[in-house]
Parts: C-alpha cells; sequence; structure tokens
C-alpha cells in the first residue's frame, strides 16, 4: 500500500478530525492532505490548478492546449484563465436537531462531520480562487454568509458556531436561501434529508430555478442504516423527542429496506432533477466528497 496514500487518508478520518479544536485548522489539514493524496496518486482527469488548465474534453477548441503540459503528461489539457473559472460557491449545512446524533461516542455527529465537510469544500474551493460562502438553517436560514472572496473565514466562523436548535424544514429553508442567490454559482446542500421525497424535490427546485449547479451530500450515521441487535429498546425521534419502543431483531430487516428504499428514491429523484446527489457514511474519510465535488466543479467550469 502507498505510505503516501494511507498518511492523506489519515487526516480525512472523521475519528482523527474531531480531536482538532479549531476549524479552519482541520479544513486546511483535510485539504493539504486530501491534495498531497492527489499529486501522488495516479487519479486520472483531476487537474488541481483550476486557474490554468482543465482536462481536454472532445468539442475544445484545440487552440488552447497546453502542448508543453502535454509532452511532461502525456495528456491534453486545455489553458484557462482565472476570469473564466472563477465562481460563487455556497455552502448550505443543515443544524436541525436530528443532526445532532451519532451512534458511537467516538465518531463525530452528523451536525460535526457536516461542519468538517463544509469547512473543507470552502477552503479547497477558495483555494481554487473561488467566491465562497455559508448558510446554516434548520426550519429557516439561521446565518448567512454571502459568497466573496473575503468571506472564508467569516463562512468558518459561522460553521463553528452552529448548534442544532430546532426541528427542520428544507422546503421553507430552501425558498428563503434561494431568494438571496443572484449570480449563477454552485451551491452545495449538506443534510441528513430528513423529509420527505416529494418536499426535498421542492427545495431543490427552489435553488436549480436560480440557475445553480446543486450538489447534495446527504449524510447518514452508520446506525441509521441498521438498527442495533438485542432486547427491546426505546428510540427517540431527534425532532420531537416522541420515544417508540422497538424490539430490533423483529425489525431490523425492515428498517434496514426502508433505509434503503428512501435513499434510492432521493437518487432518483436528483437524478431526475439533473442533480448530483453524493450519500456520505459518517464514519468514512472525506476523500470521496472532496473528489465527487471536484467532478461538479470541473463540469460547471466547462459549462461556463
Amino acid at each position: 500500500m502507498d505510505r503516501t496514500a494511507t498518511s492523506s487518508a489519515r487526516f480525512l478520518d472523521p475519528k482523527v478530525l474531531s480531536r482538532i479544536g479549531n476549524l479552519e485548522l482541520l479544513a486546511r489539514t483535510v485539504v493539504d492532505g486530501f491534495l498531497n493524496g492527489i499529486h501522488k496518486a495516479p487519479y486520472l482527469g483531476l487537474s488541481m490548478d483550476f486557474a490554468q488548465h482543465r482536462p481536454y474534453v472532445p468539442g475544445d477548441d484545440i487552440r488552447h492546449l497546453d502542448w508543453r503540459l502535454f509532452a511532461r503528461t502525456d495528456r491534453y489539457y486545455i489553458k484557462q484563465y482565472e476570469a473564466e473559472t472563477n465562481t460563487d460557491l455556497v455552502a448550505l449545512v443543515d443544524v436541525s436537531d436530528s443532526m445532532d446524533w451519532t451512534s458511537d461516542d467516538e465518531r463525530p455527529t452528523k451536525l460535526d462531520y457536516a461542519r468538517f465537510l463544509a469547512a473543507s469544500l470552502l477552503h479547497l474551493s477558495r483555494r481554487q480562487r473561488d467566491r465562497v460562502g455559508c448558510v446554516t438553517f434548520d426550519h429557516d436560514p439561521i446565518e448567512r454568509v454571502p459568497a466573496s472572496a473575503r468571506n472564508l473565514e467569516l463562512s468558518l466562523m459561522a460553521l463553528e458556531r452552529s448548534v442544532a436548535r430546532g426541528p427542520g424544514d428544507l422546503k421553507n429553508s430552501m425558498y428563503e436561501v434561494s431568494a438571496g442567490l443572484q449570480k449563477r454559482g454552485i451551491v452545495l446542500l449538506v443534510s441528513d434529508l430528513y423529509e420527505d421525497v416529494e418536499d426535498v424535490v421542492t427545495a431543490i427546485r427552489y435553488l436549480t430555478s436560480r440557475k445553480q449547479d446543486v450538489m447534495v451530500f446527504h449524510l447518514l450515521d452508520p446506525g441509521e442504516r441498521e438498527l442495533p441487535s438485542g432486547d427491546a429498546v426505546s428510540f427517540e425521534d431527534a425532532e420531537t423527542g416522541e420515544q417508540v419502543p422497538v424490539i430490533p431483531t423483529k425489525l431490523r430487516e425492515g428498517y434496514a429496506e426502508v433505509v434503503s428504499e428512501h435513499v434510492e428514491a432521493l437518487r432518483r429523484a436528483m437524478v431526475k432533477e439533473r442533480v448530483d446527489f453524493v450519500p456520505v457514511d459518517t464514519s468514512t474519510p472525506l476523500d470521496h466528497a472532496l473528489f465527487r465535488y471536484l467532478s461538479l466543479r470541473s463540469r460547471s467550469t466547462r459549462r461556463r
């Protein structure tokens, strides 16, 4: 196994990240480790210097090919300039009560994981010279930091201050958020999507109607995918506080099927809406989500 890749992955592990008290330091650690892994491993189709190059795709003007880079890498890249690649990127982070939960005290809650992920994505995007901003929300938007070249620190501070404070209402929150999106850009929605699929679709349409490129990161704790085995226990609804007694051994199979069907229904709905959908397990390192972001970022750049 590549020692560099293993070392880089260690800095993306949520259990390790939980020990870092400062969100700005955490984001820098994650992004530096991630980029180090990118540069040392043979990942195809990823160019980190978005302000200068991107991979060639059929239909591009060959006059913009960088032949010197081709001579060094044996791959085709298109020259780009900073004015062509800068964009607005806003991270929308769910801080409703259901996010404040983990099935393992050694793992971060969904809310902490959401903060880790959003902070890392914002830091990575800013290194690509994008203008970044952030919105935290539950049933309404709570803190809004508009996209700006100077607002990375303010966005991280908003994430640092965020606490679970009430029930969620994605549809209402996205309606309010969409009104403030004046320019076309990229929107990253980070949520456990504890909503009916129809309400999620409506919420997403508020964003896409503003000409935003949307990527949805669907966060689930491993304990939400499969009930624990054992004797009868009571489960508490994170948003209402209602206690529900269950016998896990009798419900495990049916419960897992319901969760799987909900995730699949969300995936199909997002495909239909032409929205990138990324299921994220809060026990896994952040590299998968960061790769998916880069994929969206690259495609979005080609469309602009």
